[in-house]
């Protein structure tokens, strides 16, 4: 399941455990392309790690508190703490593999 983030319960979510969140907004196409993988990885970690999306046209100030000046942005958080960052589409493999190294 992917949970759609605002600045109200951003922090909350991110607080406890491995959480993969993915910032991207409605006019980018690598975002778009993006969106289904990210579903995908939602369903596939159920249960190990949450996953996110921030729409940054919407959430500027979260993003600027990451740095996201590039989309889409993938931020992987332990415990609250950015742990790792990519900027760019990947593969779903790609993108498990890296979020399996948290889990």
């Amino acid at each position: 399941m992917v949970t759609e983030l605002t600045g109200n319960g951003f922090e909350e979510f991110i607080k406890e455990g491995v959480v993969l969140v993915d910032f991207w907004a409605p006019w980018c196409m690598p975002c778009l392309m993006m969106g289904e993988i990210v579903d995908e990885i939602g369903e596939k970690f159920e249960g190990k790690a949450k996953v996110g999306k921030v729409n940054i046209d919407n959430n500027q100030e979260i993003a600027r508190k990451f740095g996201v000046s590039s989309i889409p942005n993938f931020v992987f958080f332990k415990d609250g703490e950015v742990v790792e960052q990519f900027v760019g589409g990947m593969s779903l493999e790609d993108l498990s593999e890296n979020l399996e190294k948290y889990v």
